[in-house]
């Protein structure tokens, strides 16, 4: 009778380690109808605005658990819905990535080194100042995503585009339009 060298056991093999298959910053081949040149611009760019996403998102977490004043209530409540439409558009923007044959950007570290939103401080801003800050973080990414979206139309990744544009570009208006309305100077009550 002859013994496997690797017997079926049900205890998990752990402590494993792998190869790097892919690294960052390559683009594999896929039968989509765009050129390596196409594919791997738009993963960088895309990869740009998915850190640049993924802070947005951390901040919106961090200003929703550290909310005050007399709007607590619903700028809690705004902060946390926003964040989740922006945990939707992190996966969207990374599955894009991933699509054209790309490596998505995921490592928080990693995601620190790309990104241009610069580090809230560690402490409770006032709250004019979080939403201030969140405003800016909108902008940075809607300047990026603009300019992502024509140049990978330009390179006929409508994909892409249609990503940046009908996803990223008018969630981030929209988030912003409704941020911005709290930062009107306006009375409460008038007497």
């Amino acid at each position: 009778m002859t013994t496997s060298p690797n017997p079926l056991s049900s205890q998990p093999r752990l402590h494993q380690s792998g190869k790097v298959i892919q690294e960052f910053g390559t683009v594999k081949q896929f039968p989509l109808g765009l050129s390596y040149e196409a594919r791997m611009y738009s993963c960088q760019r895309l990869n740009k605005v998915l850190a640049d996403t993924q802070i947005l998102y951390s901040l919106y977490k961090k200003h929703h658990w550290n909310m005050r004043g007399a709007t607590f209530y619903q700028l809690h409540v705004l902060l946390d819905k926003h964040a989740g439409e922006q945990l939707e558009l992190v996966d969207t923007i990374a599955e894009r990535v991933q699509t054209l044959g790309g490596v998505a950007v995921g490592d928080p570290r990693h995601v620190a080194e790309i990104t241009s939103i610069p580090r809230p401080p560690d402490g409770v801003e006032e709250v004019p100042g979080m939403l201030a800050r969140l405003l800016e973080a909108h902008e940075t990414i809607l300047v990026e995503a603009h300019d992502a979206a024509a140049r990978s139309a330009e390179l006929g990744d409508d994909g892409t585009n249609d990503v940046l544009v009908s996803q990223v570009i008018r969630t981030g208006e929209l988030q912003a339009w409704f941020l911005a309305e709290h930062l009107v100077d306006t009375p409460l009550v008038r007497v």
